[in-house]
């Protein structure tokens, strides 16, 4: 089967894998779509020393398709499910594990695409327990999507505790942010969208933001009190990891607001008195989600008919995974997945 492999500084490569065969407690899935994630870019744009053996570990944390075949202690899916893959394994017995949420758990978690092969190929090898069901309305892509950054976005604004009583500022309209922004908008907020690429503003727009913002030209914490009488967001939600962005997002709060932290990587820094303590901020962090959370969000989308298709911008296959990347790193795009016929 194939399987795409990042090789160090821009470059990567479709490469032949055996088909995996499932142990007694494993699954295989016949991939029909997988997601491009902002972190993926990471490995994408890194040495091939940095990157170590991940160079020889298939890509891909946004699986999405059919279970093909299933070891014989499998109980939890059946051959022709339609799953969405919660990408992290664990123990399966500390309290963590038990409760959906593998990537914490406490004897150590393992990472697919990363850890182990991921669902840039045809196929699949994963725990029965990463299974999520998808309802049957729901495409593979949009499944894709929510295997990652739509669930990402929707578990960091259930933290905010959003509501249609807010004004929420999303820093970062990759697919995290874009994510966040048509969910916001869903669930009643006014949302201001803040990012410097003219392409994904003008998503945001078309997703529900009530304003845009390029924090290249205006500064947006300014820009955010004028539109909200000079009082800031009732909440903000970070999805760049990047240090300015991060900062800006938590000044840009009213006081006794809530602010989240999603974007990965790099570092800030906070004046804890003025930016945090004097104005009564709740500071939240939030790591993508559950299988649990990821089977409602499934259940969210369709029983509101929400056209998360709208999301997705260009899809491609795998032997065009270099052009992939290369468009979804310019920015100019709105969520980016692989599919397969």
């Amino acid at each position: 089967m194939r399987g795409v492999v990042f090789s160090g500084d821009r470059e990567l490569s479709v490469e032949e894998f055996p088909q995996p065969e499932p142990g007694p407690r494993q699954v295989v899935i016949r991939m029909e779509a997988a997601g491009l994630c902002g972190s993926d870019l990471r490995p994408y744009r890194s040495s091939p020393e940095a990157l170590g053996p991940r160079t020889s570990v298939i890509a891909g944390h946004e699986p999405c398709g059919t279970v093909e075949e299933v070891g014989a202690q499998v109980r939890k899916v059946k051959v022709g499910d339609r799953i969405m893959v919660h990408h992290y394994s664990g123990c399966g017995h500390c309290q963590h594990c038990q409760a959906g949420w593998t990537q914490l758990c406490a004897n150590g978690s393992k990472v697919y695409g990363s850890h182990a092969h991921g669902g840039f190929a045809d196929r699949e090898l994963v725990e029965d327990y990463m299974c999520v069901p998808m309802p049957d309305e729901l495409s593979f892509e949009e499944g894709a999507a929510c295997s990652c950054g739509t669930g990402t976005a929707y578990q960091a604004l259930k933290r905010l505790g959003i509501s249609g009583l807010d004004t929420l500022a999303v820093f970062g309209q990759g697919p995290v942010g874009l994510s966040a922004t048509f969910l916001g908008a869903v669930m009643g907020a006014r949302i201001i969208a803040v990012d410097p690429i003219s392409e994904r503003r003008r998503l945001a727009e078309g997703l529900g933001a009530w304003q845009t913002i390029d924090p290249s030209h205006t500064d947006p914490v300014e820009a955010i009190k004028e539109l909200t009488q000079g009082q800031g967001a009732d909440a903000s939600l970070d999805a760049t990891g990047i240090a300015e962005a991060r900062a800006n997002a938590v000044r840009s709060t009213r006081i006794w607001g809530r602010a989240c932290l999603v974007g990965e990587g790099g570092d800030v820094t906070f004046e804890p008195s003025p930016d945090i303590i004097h104005r009564q901020l709740t500071l939240i962090g939030s790591w993508t989600f559950s299988t649990g959370i990821l089977e409602e969000l499934g259940n969210f989308i369709v029983q509101r008919q929400l056209p998360l298709s709208d999301l997705i911008t260009h899809r491609f296959s795998l032997e065009h995974a270099e052009e992939a990347f290369k468009l979804f790193e310019s920015g100019a795009t709105g969520k980016v997945v692989f599919t397969w016929p």
